[in-house]
């Protein structure tokens, strides 16, 4: 019987060339689409409302947003550095025709629509709740005392509360117009916190009315949201540490040329691909930032790259696992707890999303430099498959077929090409 050595190989797997010409074309042509995906320009295409309660509503968007540095004025001619925002450009409400034409052409008002900017601590203040009421808008009968005035949505407004509460925007149409255009707005964000902007209407009459238009919302240091703008910096910081890494592992690469084995040629790839993984997602966040959108090019770049990257690092990670480092038989009595906190308030979680992924982007890397210390470049790596076939031969004469005594057998150990001779008790 042969020695089962073939279970230490590394198993090396390839796509006919004709398949890779084909994936290589369609990423190439997947990459040259000028498709640009929203994010914090929020765009509006026939939108349609939903009902809820006794109101009808579309949800606009939603954002972490930090308070503004700069407080002056928003004007159109001004830079807007500094300054945190949502801006309302080109909404278009439109009505059915059948709506329109039962009103009268002579009346200024005929229909109400309005926009709510609510910070999410806010929340409970939209409704009737404080009233023990289930509605959104208001009765009749909540306007008979006060509350509020019918046909708007119901906006607790309370004196001791901060002035950064709810903010109603309202829009109306005129006469039996189909179409009403909200006049170009800016809202400031005055404090941190995570923002809701949903546009409402009471009039079961507008049912059937849509939406069209954008929503622009940007941060003090650009449009990036605020639940992202860390892993930009982040992104950086990681892309120069693979680089750092890369430099301390091709220096031992070319000093122990020699004696480099196939294992050394994927850590060199994931050091190249980690690399290029977070140098991408950098590129990809700061045009973010700058323009306000996310072209498909480089954020087809670098989710490719990020689960090739993912991919390749964890087979090189069960490689090593299953036996070609040191490893220790147990863990002992080490244990590592993580305790979360759940009891965060609501509108402080986006501050933290970004921690998640940062996290096993920082994990992987950390890995990454222990696989690189344990099996850095030595001359010890060529030493050692041939001190353990030795032994494997020594220790189990009983696996060497007896037809083959006479004969070499040829074995690929951890990337070398190991000659067995067996002989006649020699």
């Amino acid at each position: 019987m042969k020695p089962r050595l073939e279970s230490r190989n590394m198993v090396k797997c390839c796509l006919p060339n004709s398949k890779l010409y084909h994936l290589a074309l369609a990423l190439c042509l997947s990459s040259l689409c000028d498709t640009r995906v929203g994010a914090s320009i929020h765009e509006y295409k026939d939108g349609a409302f939903i009902r809820r309660y006794n109101s009808y509503f579309f949800h606009g968007g939603s954002e972490g947003l930090y308070a503004s540095k700069n407080h002056d004025d928003i004007q159109e001619d001004k830079p807007v550095k500094g300054k945190s925002f949502i801006r309302f450009e080109s909404i278009i409400f439109r009505r059915p025709k059948e709506s329109a034409e039962r009103k009268n052409e002579m009346q200024q008002k005929t229909g109400l629509l309005e926009a709510l900017i609510v910070p999410i601590k806010d929340r409970d203040k939209i409704g009737g709740s404080y009233l023990n009421s289930t509605a959104i808008c208001c009765t009749p009968e909540l306007a008979n005392s006060g509350s509020c005035k019918v046909g708007e949505v119901i906006i607790h407004d309370d004196p001791n509360s901060s002035p950064d509460g709810p903010k109603r925007l309202q829009t109306f149409f005129e006469g039996n117009n189909e179409v009403a255009e909200m006049v170009l707005q800016t809202v400031e964000i005055t404090h941190d916190g995570m923002y809701y902007l949903y546009f409402m209407f009471c009039d079961p009459e507008l049912l059937g009315t849509t939406i069209s238009g954008r929503t622009v919302w940007r941060n003090p240091d650009g449009y990036l949201p605020g639940k992202m703008a860390p892993l930009m910096p982040f992104s950086g910081f990681m892309s120069l540490a693979y680089l750092g890494l890369g430099l301390v592992w091709f220096l031992w690469f070319t000093r122990y040329w020699k004696d480099v084995i196939q294992l050394h040629f994927h850590i060199t790839a994931v050091i190249g691909l980690g690399m290029s993984e977070m140098a991408l997602w950098y590129f990809e966040y700061a045009n973010f930032n700058a323009n306000g959108s996310r072209p498909a090019a480089i954020t087809f770049w670098a989710v490719t790259f990020s689960a090739v990257k993912k991919t390749v690092s964890r087979l090189l990670l069960l490689v090593v696992s299953m036996g070609y480092g040191v490893v220790r038989p147990t863990l002992g009595a080490l244990t590592l707890k993580l305790y979360f906190n759940a009891a965060d308030p609501l509108g402080e979680l986006w501050r933290r999303a970004w921690i998640i992924p940062a996290f096993w982007a920082l994990l992987a890397y950390m890995l990454l430099i222990v696989v690189c210390v344990l099996w850095a470049p030595s001359p010890n790596p060529t030493r050692y498959p041939t001190l353990l076939v030795s032994t494997i031969v020594t220790h189990a004469p009983e696996i060497v077929d007896q037809r083959e005594k006479n004969n070499p057998m040829k074995h690929t150990f951890l990337g070398l090409q190991v000659f067995i001779f067996r002989g006649d008790g020699r």
